[in-house]
C-alpha cells in the first residue's frame, strides 16, 4: 500500500467526512463493514459486533449501511442506539464483542459523521490494523455501487446496554453524592444527552442536588451547535448566572469534558491532568509520578506539576498518541487540553462524562472548589490559529512558512514554545504559539497563520 492510499480514509481517528460524500458515501460504508467482517472472522467464527452512533441525523442510515456490509460476510451485529463513544468501547469489552463501530465525529457540526472502531479489547484499533483494512475497502468499493443510502432497513436499538453504561460510570465513583453541588451541565445536543439525565438523577441520591442539564433536546442538525466543550465559555456564562458551583461541558461524542469554575473561568484538560494527577500521587496511584500530555499542554502545567514532584512527558496530539506513550511508560494519567482524559484503571478510553464524575468526587472529597484546586497553575499566554487548506504539504518545505516558524522560534527560544501541526481529522493547519510577551505570541502566531494562508490557503 502506499503512502498515498494510506491516507484515503483514516485519520487519527477513523473515518471522518461530510455524510453521503467519500469517504463516507454508502458504498464506502458498507464496503467497511465487508472488510471489517472479513478481518474480524479470520480469528473468530462467529464475529459479533456492537454499534452505537451519536445525534447526527445520518446516524441511522449510515448504522443500517454499516450493518449490511457486516452481515453479508456473517457476522451479528448489535446497536446500543444513541450512546457515547466510550459507551461503545466499555460494552464491547464488557459483553465479548468482537469489535465496537462508533458512528460519530466528534466535535464536528452536523453534517459531518465518522467511522471509530474499537477491538474487543475496547481499545481504539491500532494504525496497522486500520491501514490493513484500507486496501479491501477500497477493493470492494470498487466492485460494489450502493446507490441508495436508505436501502438497508433499520438496526434495532438494544436500550439495556445503554443501562449498563450508566451502572459503570456509578460504580466508577463509589459514595459520590451531588447534594451539597450546584452543577450546570452542556450536553451539545450530542450523545450525553441521551445519558446524562439517568446518571445525574441516579447520582442525586437525597433529591437535594442541583444538576441543571442544557442542550439535551438533539434534533439531528443542533449537534455541537454554539454549544458543549467547542463552546465552553457557554456554561461558564450560565455557572455565574446561576450561581452554581461547577460548570461541565461535553463535546458531541462525550469523550472530553471541559470545566468551568464558581466565577465563570474556564477550566480546560491541562488543568484536569493538574487536579487528577496530584490526587492519585496523594492516593499512591500515580505509577512513576508522571503525567503524558501533548504538545499543546501549556508549560504552565509542566511547571504545576514539576512543584508537585511530578514529571511531564509530551506525546504528539491525539488520544491515541498520548495512549502509546502511556502505555511505554506504564502511566496512570494522561490526556490532552481539549479534556481529552485518559485513566486507564477505569476505562480504555477517554469519557467526559467520567472525567466529570472523577472530577466532582475530588472536588466533593476535598471540601476545596475548582479554583482552589487550580489556584497555582499559571498559565502563559497562548494562541491558536486554525488555518484551512486546500492539501497537507510538508510545511518544511515551503520557503515562507518555515522562514515564520524560524523568526518565532529564534525570537522565544527558552521564552515560550512554537507549535505546527496539521490536524488529523479536518483539512486545517493549526499553529500554537505559548510565550510570556502577549505581544510576541500574538505577532507570531498571525505571521505564520498569514504564510500558510497564502501558500495553502483555501
Amino acid at each position: 500500500m502506499t503512502a498515498s492510499s494510506a491516507r484515503q480514509l483514516f485519520g487519527t481517528d477513523g473515518i471522518r467526512a461530510v455524510a453521503g460524500k467519500y469517504p463516507l458515501d454508502p458504498t464506502t460504508i458498507f464496503s467497511v463493514g465487508l472488510a471489517l467482517g472479513h478481518s474480524l472472522r479470520k480469528t473468530a467464527a462467529q464475529p459479533k459486533v456492537l454499534l452505537g452512533r451519536d445525534t447526527r441525523e445520518s446516524g441511522p442510515w449510515i448504522a443500517a449501511t454499516l450493518a449490511a456490509g457486516l452481515r453479508a460476510t456473517g457476522v451479528e451485529v448489535t446497536s446500543a442506539g444513541v450512546v457515547t463513544t466510550p459507551a461503545v468501547a466499555f460494552l464491547a469489552r464488557a459483553h465479548g464483542f468482537h469489535a465496537g463501530v462508533v458512528l460519530s465525529a466528534s466535535h464536528n457540526p452536523w453534517q459531518d459523521n465518522g467511522i471509530k472502531l474499537f477491538g474487543a479489547d475496547g481499545f481504539k484499533l491500532a494504525d496497522a490494523v486500520e491501514l490493513a483494512m484500507e486496501e479491501e475497502i477500497l477493493h470492494h468499493a470498487a466492485q460494489v455501487e450502493v446507490a441508495d443510502p436508505h436501502s438497508f432497513p433499520a438496526v434495532e436499538d438494544n436500550p439495556a446496554l445503554q443501562a449498563d453504561y450508566i451502572r459503570f460510570l456509578v460504580d466508577c465513583v463509589p459514595g459520590l453524592s451531588l447534594s451539597c453541588l450546584k452543577i450546570v451541565a452542556d450536553c451539545a445536543n450530542g450523545a450525553a444527552a441521551a445519558i446524562a439525565p439517568e446518571l445525574f438523577r441516579r447520582l442525586d441520591r437525597d433529591e437535594r442536588g442541583a444538576v441543571a442539564l442544557l442542550n439535551i433536546a438533539p434534533d439531528g442538525r443542533n449537534i455541537n451547535a454554539g454549544c458543549g466543550a467547542l463552546h465552553p465559555d457557554h456554561v461558564a456564562r450560565e455557572v455565574v448566572a446561576r450561581g452554581a458551583d461547577v460548570g461541565l461541558s461535553f463535546d458531541g461524542d462525550a469523550d472530553r469534558c471541559m470545566l468551568a469554575d464558581a466565577k465563570g473561568r474556564v477550566v480546560n484538560g491541562d488543568a484536569i491532568l493538574l487536579m487528577a494527577a496530584r490526587d492519585l500521587k496523594a492516593r499512591g496511584m500515580l505509577t512513576g509520578s508522571v503525567v503524558v500530555a501533548t504538545t499543546m499542554s501549556n508549560m504552565g502545567l509542566e511547571a504545576a506539576l514539576k512543584r508537585s514532584g511530578i514529571a511531564m512527558v509530551r506525546a504528539a496530539v491525539g488520544d491515541r498518541y498520548v495512549l502509546e506513550e502511556m502505555q511505554k511508560r506504564d502511566a496512570a494519567l494522561g490526556g490532552e487540553q481539549s479534556g481529552h482524559i485518559l485513566l486507564p484503571h477505569l476505562a480504555t478510553t477517554g469519557d467526559g462524562l467520567l472525567t466529570a464524575l472523577v472530577v466532582l468526587d475530588l472536588v466533593a472529597r476535598s471540601g476545596q472548589s475548582l479554583e482552589e484546586l487550580t489556584a497555582d497553575l499559571k498559565v502563559f499566554p497562548q494562541a491558536i490559529v486554525n488555518v484551512k487548506v486546500r492539501e497537507k504539504k510538508p510545511l518544511a518545505a515551503i520557503p515562507p512558512v518555515a522562514a515564520a516558524i524560524r523568526a518565532a522560534e529564534e525570537e522565544l527560544q527558552d521564552s515560550g514554545r512554537v507549535v505546527i501541526r496539521y490536524s488529523g481529522t479536518e483539512a486545517l493547519a493549526r499553529v500554537m504559539i505559548e510565550a510570556e510577551s502577549e505581544e510576541a505570541m500574538r505577532r507570531h502566531a498571525d505571521a505564520i497563520a498569514a504564510a500558510i494562508r497564502a501558500e495553502l490557503g483555501v
